[in-house]
């Protein structure tokens, strides 16, 4: 497959182009209108940029991988020769299966569809598809360009046939492909994230310590370890015994809070919503946004480089 449709121009979308020109793929990206495109264009040639600024690529390898991008308002233009086909539009069921109709009209039926939602249930995004054997669910994490899980999720009706073939695609993308036996909300990444922001949460609530230090408890701790080894890992190398009985006695005291913790909600009650608003659980001026952005960037690169290494 060397033909790519990404339907949606928006961050994840031009990520997700951005990641796939990089492997040699040739990319089409479809926008609602010109203004959409023009932002699209902005926002690819600066994470290009970065790239080549932080030697991941070099000037000749970031200008071949412009040329394998386009960019157009025709749906039918974008999926014209596609091989691979790619929604990133936004998570509205309406207006995704709007987009399925649509595609299934202009693609053969053999071509697969993927949606790069990260909550929406792949058998209900297939729900009035024509050939829903060949709809898959393909998670990009954010920044699609820099981080490299895609979590491959099949609905009630996708066949194998198209889950081998969507996980043989992510891999010439050099992602790292992980495939899901079962749909379940959130998937593998966000249940594992989320459990950890909820506990987080609780420890707030409780007064147990402050946002700094219980962010501090994370990074300077198991977030040195987690680079290298998950959580199932991590407990065969402390050993099993250990903690098996650490989580007999602690488990029944974990945070089972069914909604968002009482400061979360006041927060977003308040329009408080964090980074893009100018503050949150911390104050956010435009110069700490763009620092912190931007030490987790040097990050993801410095990993980023250390895979390619690896080869």
């Amino acid at each position: 497959m060397k033909n790519i449709a990404i339907i949606g121009a928006g961050t994840m979308g031009h990520s997700i182009a951005l990641s796939a020109s990089w492997s040699g793929h040739s990319v089409k990206i479809f926008g609602v209108d010109n203004h959409d495109l023009e932002t699209a264009k902005k926002g690819f040639a600066a994470k290009l940029q970065l790239m080549a600024d932080n030697e991941l690529i070099n000037e000749g390898q970031a200008q071949e991988i412009a040329e394998h991008v386009a960019f157009t308002t025709s749906l039918e233009e974008a999926v014209k020769d596609a091989e691979f086909i790619i929604e990133a539009v936004p998570e509205n069921m309406a207006l995704k299966h709007k987009i399925y109709h649509q595609l299934e009209e202009l693609a053969a039926n053999d071509i697969i569809i993927a949606s790069n939602s990260s909550g929406l249930m792949p058998t209900a995004l297939a729900e009035g598809m024509k050939h829903p054997e060949r709809f898959v669910l393909t998670h990009f994490w954010n920044p699609a360009h820099l981080v490299p899980l895609v979590e491959i999720v099949g609905g009630e009706k996708t066949d194998e046939k198209t889950l081998q073939q969507t996980k043989a695609f992510i891999e010439q993308m050099k992602k790292q492909a992980v495939m899901l036996k079962k749909e379940l909300p959130g998937f593998i990444g966000n249940r594992l994230q989320f459990a950890l922001f909820r506990e987080a949460q609780a420890l707030l609530d409780a007064g147990v310590a402050s946002k700094e230090d219980i962010d501090a408890a994370v990074t300077y701790s198991i977030g040195r370890r987690l680079p290298v080894t998950g959580p199932l890992q991590t407990a065969d190398l402390g050993g099993l015994d250990i903690f098996h009985a650490i989580s007999d006695y602690l488990f029944e005291d974990l945070s089972t809070d069914q909604k968002p913790g009482r400061t979360l909600s006041e927060l977003t009650g308040k329009g408080e919503l964090g980074a893009k608003t100018g503050s949150g659980f911390y104050e956010w001026p435009e110069e700490q946004s763009k620092a912190v952005q931007g030490k987790r960037e040097e990050a993801l690169i410095h990993f980023l480089k250390q895979d390619m290494e690896k080869g």
